[in-house]
């Protein structure tokens, strides 16, 4: 992990993508990307898929280690990976540190200083 970054996954998101890497055959292995909108408005979404898939370690919390493209680490700095469960479902959400914007939706966010 490239040190002065800092993704935080809060224990349930670590459950969750522990869960889901395991169920797809990557045992502790999840990957993260960012993709953009694609109404140009300049929003980043988050997209998790299960294994390695070429990027740079970010995380590792309770033996799940998540992987990102390495010319994205530096937007995932300061940001938070959380995950809610209800009766009707499930997904993981981002938490924003100042100078940025969260969506109305929840797992999107975009820099105030672009």
């Amino acid at each position: 992990m490239q040190k002065g970054h800092s993704l935080k996954i809060t224990p349930i998101a670590a459950a969750e993508l522990g869960r889901q890497a395991s169920f797809a055959g990557s045992p502790g292995v999840m990957h993260l990307d960012l993709v953009g909108d694609s109404c140009g408005e300049g929003w980043l979404y988050i997209r998790l898929r299960p294994g390695e898939l070429g990027g740079v370690p970010v995380a590792r919390t309770d033996g799940v280690t998540l992987y990102a493209p390495s010319e994205q680490v530096d937007l995932l700095s300061g940001l938070t990976l959380n995950y809610y469960g209800d009766l009707s479902g499930g997904g993981f959400l981002i938490s924003t540190p100042e100078g940025t914007e969260s969506s109305s939706c929840g797992s999107g966010f975009r820099s105030l200083t672009v």
